[in-house]
């Protein structure tokens, strides 16, 4: 079936942002609850030790298969897709073995006074990852498909169960065996994800979908019998598969390089780590409410309406309409991305101690907190335009240009371990930060050269959606000033008027950036309507 590839994306990522906006709102005044219950070396070990484990083993595990998987779909052999996807089930579980190999006895083990549970953790996170990569399968079938609403839902029952299981047993036990309750949690958010995928399909396959390629639930599993091999398997897809896992690692490197540093390196305690947690979650609130679900769509809208292989000079002899569009989408998106940088950058600096005195109370509004997320506030910006720039380029690389960008990202990858090793030890938090902000500036470099030479020769330049109007710069420097000197007028003795002043000027010049990228947003509009209809 033809599908609208702009359409199912914008409606993927605004349905995500939408519902992620208001659902995370209600975790956000839990989590920020229960951060008073909970002692910052147990949030040290669940939230670096324990989540790096699992995002190490499900990116290593998965990353690779969704991209070389959704890659054309219109032209997949779906039982060569699924039996190429279900080798992730036994990738991760070596992967598993191996890191939990490395969590159990090589690095070092939380103090008694800390937790007793950190066994029992990783453990759980083992099997979880497990269990979630059995739907992997469903997941990559519901994004071909454009089963926008169902990802969202399943992804909102995933952090439902997951909250309320872990925020129930905390306060039940009244702070205490945190680990405990979130290794419980983990277990029981996974079951309920992976059990909701599969009710889904099963019903869903009851159902007479003549374009819908699975009649049964047993089409979703592997099918090897009386075939050949070439018949089982797609080896284009392995092709492009093996590209993308040599750079799932080093992309795992640079995306967490600052947690594997202070795990493996020791270079901050359970507590510290903690603290940097909590300020690196709540400065990243706009890369997971915004920024994520932008990427995930706009990596999937790329790469159908790029292709890989076919040089893009020839294609805009073929289709020059469709290459017009994703050039001009491609460089509204560098608009507004860094646009919202560009707004976090300004008002976090005045901004930063009141938003942890609000979230975790005087204890993260004191010492090093505000300092660590006013410089992640720097670091959103480069976010921002990196998650544009290397989605779209690993969406339209072709295989000879991911290995050599796997080359880069390797070279990289051991600068960047070594500036954060370096940094940390001297500057401690801040120095991971900056350092990120390095590794952020690479990777825009890299991606940026590519994009250049892609369109080199054409009427397209999507890099100068990284121009920011002048209006609205000016606007933004007069914000700053104005919010600086308020703060150090008005926070300890009137906190009400500091907030005032703040939300007038954020009113204003989001007003002005809206007036200056009118154009920008109506032709989004204009090409999703034409798309619509």
């Amino acid at each position: 079936m033809k599908k609208n590839f702009l359409k199912s994306s914008v409606e993927n990522a605004s349905l995500n942002i939408l519902l992620q906006v208001a659902f995370r709102c209600l975790t956000f005044v839990i989590n920020a609850f229960v951060l008073r219950h909970v002692s910052q070396n147990e949030l040290g070990v669940t939230n670096v030790r324990l989540l790096l484990l699992e995002s190490t083993i499900l990116f290593l595990s998965r990353e690779a298969f969704r991209r070389a998987c959704l890659t054309d779909t219109l032209h997949h052999h779906w039982l060569k897709v699924i039996n190429l996807i279900w080798f992730s089930v036994p990738l991760c579980a070596a992967i598993c073995g191996i890191c939990g190999y490395i969590w159990l006895h090589l690095l070092s083990q939380p103090d008694i006074t800390v937790t007793t549970y950190y066994e029992f953790g990783v453990w759980s996170i083992l099997i979880s990852c497990i269990i979630e990569l059995c739907c992997e399968q469903l997941y990559i079938v519901a994004q071909a498909f454009l089963f926008v609403k169902l990802q969202v839902v399943l992804e909102i029952i995933n952090v439902a169960v997951r909250t309320i299981v872990y925020t129930t047993m905390v306060l039940y036990w009244n702070g205490q065996n945190a680990v405990l309750a979130f290794s419980f949690a983990q277990l029981a958010s996974v079951i309920a994800y992976t059990m909701s995928f599969y009710i889904y399909f099963w019903y869903y396959t009851k159902k007479d979908k003549k374009d819908f390629p699975f009649k049964t639930m047993w089409e979703f599993f592997p099918n090897f019998t009386g075939r050949k091999l070439s018949e089982c398997m797609d080896f284009t897809l392995l092709k492009l598969l093996w590209s993308f896992l040599k750079q799932g690692f080093m992309k795992q490197l640079l995306t967490d390089g600052e947690r594997y540093v202070m795990t493996f390196f020791n270079t901050l305690k359970f507590d510290q780590q903690g603290v940097y947690d909590v300020v690196n979650n709540l400065g990243s609130l706009a890369a997971r409410f915004l920024f994520k679900p932008v990427e995930t769509a706009a990596y999937f809208y790329f790469s159908q309406l790029v292709q890989r292989e076919v040089p893009i000079q020839t294609q805009i002899k073929q289709d020059p309409n469709r290459i017009k569009e994703a050039a001009s989408v491609l460089e509204c998106l560098l608009r507004v991305n860094s646009s919202i940088g560009l707004i976090a950058l300004s008002f976090g600096q005045a901004y930063a101690k009141l938003a942890l005195f609000l979230y975790g109370g005087t204890a993260l509004a004191t010492g090093i907190g505000p300092a660590l997320l006013q410089m992640h506030c720097l670091a959103i910006l480069f976010l921002a335009v990196n998650g544009i720039t290397e989605c779209y380029a690993s969406a339209t690389m072709n295989v000879s240009e991911l290995n050599k960008y796997n080359v880069e990202m390797v070279i990289l990858s051991v600068i960047f371990l070594f500036i954060s090793l370096i940094f940390s030890t001297l500057f401690g938090g801040i120095g991971f930060i900056f350092a990120n902000c390095c590794n952020f500036t690479f990777r825009i470099i890299q991606c940026g050269r590519y994009i250049l030479s892609q369109y080199k020769g054409t009427n397209y330049n999507p890099l100068n959606g990284l121009r920011p109007k002048k209006s609205f710069i000016c606007c933004l420097m007069l914000s700053t000033v104005i919010t600086i000197y308020s703060e150090a007028k008005y926070y300890e003795e009137k906190k009400l008027t500091h907030v005032i002043i703040g939300g007038t000027l954020f009113l204003l010049t989001t007003l002005v950036w809206l007036y200056e990228e009118m154009a920008t947003f109506r032709f989004l509009t204009k090409v999703y309507c034409s798309k619509h209809n």
